[in-house]
């Protein structure tokens, strides 16, 4: 790892201003991600600017109903929230299936939005990747591809966002706070992360410097019912093979409303919106679910070592679907 100057943040301003005015300036949460990846080689900011000591590790409940959650707020915090247990339980068990409880006692809610993809590709130095090294090739095309991606991907870059948090968050339809030198701006968590294309080493929309402060829920509906499920290759501390997040209602044994994201098939969380659409006003049937899940899965295409993930998904969101919609009372 190379020396690096480190700078404790005592206000947002002043933090944004040292990393907007630096293209070498990173800032540091619980660096669960970052400092991996300084020691690894993949990034050597010159300047680490921390800010846990902004004030943004609070979950407040706003006067709509919806909750605020700090940038700051660690995961462990924020999965024993009695608000995000009790409201957004999908949330809850979203954190909770990531990663180990050590990681999670450090990992902030900004940290991890912005992680970056676990392809064994990119962390090894050693091999062609375009997201690392733009214009370098993507070895997983060809290579050792079980926990890439089948939506979504490009030719140059078939990785997966690793994040399970957000998963949830896109299905929860929530936003992201964000603070830069040109001010503040609301960004819905399903158009923070890009696709690819042909800039793979581009994550998010975020510019340079700009800071997540929080990450706002819209207040739930009662009649609503919510789940995560995450397979994987063994029960713990495992980044997922698939995932689902679902938000469900349902009137008279029919959908009325549904909300789907999906995790380890794409470069971000993947909004089901083909799913959505297949299952509104249908009957809560195994056939519906089917159908649902085959209309998501049309575009997908698949790599050498990852064909399983078709039916995998299928089940998985079937297996969600039957859950939520046989709970008592949905």
């Amino acid at each position: 790892m190379k020396p690096f100057d480190y700078q404790r943040a005592d206000d947002a301003d002043s933090a944004i201003a040292t990393v907007s005015g630096d293209p070498e300036a990173r800032y540091i949460g619980g660096g669960t991600n970052l400092v991996d990846h300084m020691k690894l080689g993949i990034t050597e900011p010159e300047k680490l600017v921390d800010i846990t000591r902004l004030p943004y590790d609070s979950v407040e409940t706003l006067p709509d109903g919806g909750v605020r959650v700090g940038a700051t707020v660690r995961n462990s915090d924020l999965a024993a929230s009695h608000v995000i247990r009790q409201r957004y339980p999908v949330l809850a068990q979203a954190l909770l299936a990531g990663a180990s409880g050590q990681l999670r006692n450090l990992a902030t809610t900004g940290g991890n939005l912005l992680q970056r993809t676990r392809c064994s590709y990119f962390q090894d130095t050693s091999t062609p990747c375009n997201k690392r090294e733009p214009g370098t090739g993507c070895s997983a095309l060809e290579g050792w591809n079980r926990y890439h991606a089948i939506l979504g991907a490009s030719e140059h870059c078939v990785a997966t966002n690793p994040s399970d948090m957000a998963v949830a968050l896109a299905a929860l339809d929530a936003t992201v706070l964000v603070q830069g030198q040109r001010g503040q701006r609301r960004i819905p968590v399903t158009e923070l992360h890009r696709l690819p294309g042909d800039e793979p080493e581009r994550d998010s929309v975020l510019e340079h410097g700009e800071l997540i402060t929080a990450v706002e829920l819209p207040a739930p509906s009662e009649n609503a019912r919510s789940a995560y499920r995450k397979v994987r290759d063994r029960a713990s501390y495992a980044f997922a093979l698939v995932s689902v997040a679902a938000v469900v209602e349902v009137s008279e044994g029919a959908i009325s409303h549904a909300r789907i994201a999906l995790g380890g098939l794409a470069h971000k969380p993947w909004r089901a919106t083909a799913a959505e659409e297949a299952l509104r006003g249908a009957p809560a049937t195994e056939e519906a679910f089917r159908d649902a899940a085959e209309a998501e899965l049309a575009e997908a295409r698949t790599l050498r070592d990852n064909a399983f993930k078709i039916p995998m998904t299928r089940n998985t969101l079937s297996a969600v679907l039957r859950e939520l919609t046989r709970q008592e009372g949905a």
